[in-house]
């Protein structure tokens, strides 16, 4: 566009020139040239031939195109701002334009005649001509490509700046890697060498330990054997010294048996010159050494933590006195003979537990309801009802004077009942986890707990704390019972294993294996020298306590034995155990 501006410009450039040298220019009559003109004639007719244009149609024409190169110029300004790329000239206007610039009028017509003379005798064509670059365009075009390759090449190294800077990193990191594998590589072989090493130097101590911890069990069992004996010795020579001073004063007086209930302890006219000095010393000692109460939470067989009011573990007597009323019970009969008379709903949920008064024809029973129950036998009216237990209740037993009861629960305590107040006289606690069983010592100053945090637990009446905690069964203990008359504890895991427990001391004496699945309870016979266990898959095993073996297993299964015990009318020649999975007691019947 601006280049036909100035083609325009040009064009009313040289056309005023032509004007005004026409309007100056006077021939003269002294003209010096010799070219002889000719006087024409206004009459003649003369006509200029129509090749040739005269000057108003020149003039016309320019002014025609000076006005469309306008409106050319005002329609590309209102129809876009944008630039538009321009057509390079075609060789023949490129002329044209030239010449027209520079008024070579002539000379014009002349290319021109000769120009289009060629084209219609075929001798030349338009396409052959080409065109004429525009140099300055093209030039703008190369500066601008030159300025984008620039650009480009700078952002390159830019680039690979940044890359090699990268790879660089990227070389460090990995040379950092490499090393800190190498030194893991070289610690861990260190590693499996000191492991094969310590492996090796333990697999040489396992024979020492397994020799060392079969000693213990056999010195522990000798310990055991060893006490009872010392007892048994010191019974017989208390009997002597009795009979002694009996025949030595002209008469003979019994020694009356102790009955259940009855406090364990010997009256002070029969006790021997030792036994005597052995209570002695220990009445001597609780009065020197004074403490408060152990925590119900903790342990109380730390020496010096021992309390004026803690009651004395009986001394293990010569036989068990009331094996002699065995007799008065009637023999067992036959499984075949036994009918169900009568069946008694006195819970809402279920029973887990049964227990007999040691004087009276009641039942004690506990359930999943929180409530523990005393009614009578066989007619089954409710004469007392316990609740205070935040869960359900795992067991109950009497205390042998008839007068006090223990129930276990849930809800990880251990609670006392006074059968004449009605209502709960002492709360034990320091188990972690529910209570599974609980069992009352014969002589009625002990209760004992089982519990499924893998301990149990011996509570002192009288002092009301725990006096021993009974550690070392790797899961549950599922039951816990004294032996009559004795400080000799059993309990039943469900890590498969019975344990023999010196309550005196809180270590256990022996531990008897030979059941495939958890033992869900185990019980003495009431000489004392058999013991009874059952499992969950219903085995029930018969263990000698004098030689520490079995000595029969019979398997009930597939549903488990829950409880085992043994018939009240059993002597030395028989062993008659009972067991069931369930909460009944076949003697009831």
């Amino acid at each position: 566009m601006a280049e036909e501006e100035e083609e325009a410009a040009v064009s009313e450039a040289a056309v005023s020139e032509a004007a005004f040298s026409l309007q100056n220019f006077t021939i003269t009559d002294d003209s010096k040239d010799d070219y002889q003109y000719e006087e024409v004639s206004a009459d003649d007719d003369f006509s200029l031939h129509e090749d040739y244009e005269d000057l108003s149609k020149a003039l016309q024409t320019i002014e025609e195109q000076t006005e469309d190169a306008q409106i050319l110029a005002l329609q590309s300004v209102l129809t876009s701002e944008k630039s538009v790329s321009e057509i390079p000239q075609a060789l023949d206007d490129y002329f044209c334009n030239f010449l027209v610039r520079l008024g070579m009028s002539r000379t014009l017509d002349c290319f021109q005649t000769e120009w289009y003379e060629l084209i219609e005798r075929g001798v030349l064509r338009v396409e052959d001509a080409g065109l004429v670059p525009d140099v300055y365009t093209r030039n703008q075009q190369l500066e601008i490509e030159i300025l984008s390759l620039k650009k480009d090449l700078e952002n390159c190294k830019h680039s690979v700046t940044k890359t090699e800077e990268a790879l660089l990193k990227m070389q460090k990191e990995r040379d950092f890697h490499r090393m800190h594998h190498k030194r893991v590589v070289q610690e861990k072989n260190r590693l499996i060498s000191d492991m094969k090493r310590l492996k090796a130097h333990y697999a040489s101590y396992e024979p020492v330990l397994k020799e060392l911890s079969e000693k213990y069990q056999n010195s522990l069992t000798q310990k055991m054997l060893t006490s009872l004996e010392r007892d048994k010795a010191m019974g017989q020579v208390t009997g002597l010294q009795t009979a002694l001073e009996n025949l030595e004063s002209g008469y003979t007086k019994q020694i009356p048996g102790t009955k259940v209930g009855h406090d364990c302890t010997r009256k002070k006219e029969f006790e021997g010159p030792t036994q005597k000095a052995l209570r002695e010393a220990r009445q001597q000692k609780f009065r020197v050494v004074a403490s408060s109460s152990c925590d119900p939470d903790g342990d109380g067989e730390k020496m010096g933590r021992r309390d004026l009011k803690d009651s004395e573990f009986p001394v293990d007597p010569e036989g068990t006195p009331s094996f002699e009323g065995a007799k008065e019970h009637a023999p067992p009969q036959k499984s075949g003979q036994y009918q169900l008379s009568s069946v008694l709903k006195v819970h809402d949920f279920a029973v887990s537990c049964l227990a007999l008064h040691p004087r009276k024809r009641i039942v004690l029973s506990c359930g999943d309801d929180r409530l523990w129950k005393t009614w009578g036998f066989p007619d089954g009216n409710i004469l007392l009802t316990g609740e205070g237990h935040t869960d359900w209740l795992s067991g109950c037993c009497f205390r042998p004077s008839g007068t006090q009861l223990v129930t276990s629960s849930g809800d990880t305590t251990v609670r006392i009942w006074d059968l004449s107040r009605r209502g709960c006289i002492l709360t034990l606690r320091g188990h972690s986890r529910a209570v599974r069983g609980c069992s009352w010592h014969s002589c009625g100053d002990f209760v004992a707990s089982a519990s499924m945090d893998g301990t149990s637990k011996i509570w002192d009446v009288n002092s009301e704390r725990c006096r021993y905690t009974l550690r070392g069964h790797e899961d549950s203990v599922n039951s816990i019972e004294f032996l009559p008359f004795s400080s000799t504890a059993l309990t039943s895991s469900a890590d498969k294993t019975l344990s023999l427990w010196d309550v005196r001391t809180g270590l256990r004496v022996f531990t008897f294996q030979g059941h495939a699945h958890s033992c869900n309870h185990a019980t003495f016979n009431k000489k004392g020298d058999t013991i009874a266990s059952c499992d969950s898959s219903g085995v029930m095993k018969l263990w000698d306590m004098r030689k520490l073996l079995p000595i029969l297993s019979i398997d009930a299964g597939p549903h488990p034995a829950n409880q085992v015990t043994f018939h009240r009318s059993v002597i030395e020649e028989k062993r008659t155990p009972y067991f069931h999975s369930d909460c009944s007691i076949p003697s009831l019947a």
